[in-house]
């Protein structure tokens, strides 16, 4: 049994400031995992595993339990089965020649794969190296059928964006595989899009989307996704489960682009071709002429945006001018900016 009131290898400073109800809850959570669990999270940071577990002091529930907390202690956890630990034994491997090697890493996935280990977002990372080692068809079947599962997509809870990152990085692969992958993530998202209700015939839908020049910055700092990339895939969603639905892009001008409704991810990408067509100033409100100079009518105008829009016609319209206008022969539209 371990037993340490004072751990010399803990800043006191790090962990001291938590509550004691935190500390109680820390406590109760270590009740939760296996060794599996502990050792893939056990890493080499500022403040460690175990460094929380002589702070916290949790009471094992069986003598097995007992057994995993002692290993944290004493720096004995098995190293986990996980795809990063097997390739990384593997890449310091020394092999006769290419081939060798090539064989090896192919077999070394087509392991993984059976192993049922790879997690649904490290998959989705990995599916360019999956196709690059060309395992065996058998193995390609069992990886579109996982990411296509439903109840696995629900269960990764993975954000939009991340399947327009994966179908992304596939487009310029050369397989003959790649098409069958990229129709799985087709199918993973549309299972993803189903808690969105959407609208029905009886509500007439406009769904525009900002493609100026500010939407095509980055989210944060370190992220090579944009606000662009956010913009389309959620309006394509959108459009996905909608039935009475017009969708259209804007910037300099505003152009009407129809798209399929079973098709989010090739959605996405056709409208980056074609972004081009309507330039890259932020007129959102030609969205809202063009509604007027048609006299259509419709129940809803949702703008996928940053909201910076501007007037770049010098002329005295304005989103807010031409919205009001618009409002005096259809009242009950809303519009909605997301």
């Amino acid at each position: 049994m371990f037993c340490q009131d004072w751990y010399p290898g803990i800043e006191t400073k790090k962990l001291n400031k938590l509550s004691k109800q935190i500390q109680k809850g820390l406590a109760s959570s270590f009740n939760r995992f296996d060794e599996y669990q502990f050792a893939k999270y056990n890493r080499n940071t500022d403040v460690k595993l175990k460094d929380a577990l002589f702070l916290v002091h949790p009471k094992a529930k069986d003598d097995l339990q007992q057994g995993i907390f002692n290993k944290i202690a004493s720096d004995n956890l098995t190293t986990p089965y996980t795809w990063e630990t097997q390739l990384s034994e593997l890449g310091k491997t020394k092999f006769d020649d290419e081939d060798t090697k090539t064989f090896a890493f192919t077999k070394k996935w087509e392991e993984l794969i059976e192993s049922k280990k790879v997690g649904y977002m490290a998959l989705m990372r990995n599916l360019r190296n999956i196709l690059e080692a060309n395992v065996s068809a058998k193995h390609i079947e069992m990886v579109c059928s996982y990411l296509a599962n439903e109840k696995a997509v629900l269960n990764s809870k993975q954000l939009p964006f991340r399947f327009l990152s994966a179908y992304r990085e596939l487009k310029s692969t050369k397989s003959s595989f790649t098409s069958v992958i990229l129709a799985a993530l087709e199918d993973a998202v549309l299972c993803s899009a189903k808690n969105i209700k959407g609208f029905g015939f009886d509500t007439s839908i406009v769904i525009a989307c900002d493609v100026s020049g500010s939407m095509q910055k980055a989210v944060s700092a370190k992220s090579t996704v944009l606000l662009y990339d956010i913009g389309l895939m959620l309006a394509m969603l959108l459009q996905s489960q909608c039935k009475n639905v017009t969708t259209g892009m804007f910037g300099d001008t505003y152009k009407v682009i129809s798209m399929p409704k079973q098709n989010v991810l090739a959605n996405v990408m056709e409208y980056y071709k074609r972004e081009g067509e309507v330039g890259y100033a932020t007129n959102g409100y030609l969205v809202i002429e063009a509604l007027i100079q048609q006299r259509k009518v419709v129940d809803k105008v949702m703008i996928f945006t940053d909201t910076q829009m501007w007037n770049t016609n010098n002329n005295s319209n304005s989103f807010a001018k031409s919205w009001s206008n618009y409002k005096k022969n259809s009242s009950k539209c809303q519009i909605i900016l997301i």
